[in-house]
């Protein structure tokens, strides 16, 4: 499956435009990670376990928004972008979002 930011694919053909697909995953932070973080926020750097657990809450978003345009039947995903949001204390929402097309 094409996952691409651009509104189209260079060298080809756009024959079909079968509508949004989206990825969603939702995800508490881990605890340790957090300590390590709250720890990290004392001395500045990078918080490298919630960088890990958000790149996986990324890929896992990506990977549903794939499996939902492949239930379309589509070829590619255009126009892909990533999104997140607090949704509660240690909640995350990581969305990934396109739109599903067929090429030629």
């Amino acid at each position: 499956m094409l996952i691409s930011t651009m509104n189209d694919v260079p060298g080809r053909q756009i024959t079909g435009v079968l509508g949004e697909v989206t990825g969603l995953t939702v995800r508490s932070r881990n605890a340790g990670a957090q300590f390590g973080a709250g720890l990290k926020s004392i001395v500045g750097g990078e918080l490298g376990g919630l960088t890990k657990q958000l790149m996986q809450s990324r890929e896992e978003a990506k990977q549903r928004l794939v499996d939902a345009a492949t239930a379309l039947g589509a070829d590619a995903v255009i126009a892909m972008r990533f999104d997140a949001s607090e949704v509660g204390p240690n909640a995350q929402e990581v969305v990934a979002y396109g739109t599903a097309v067929t090429l030629a």
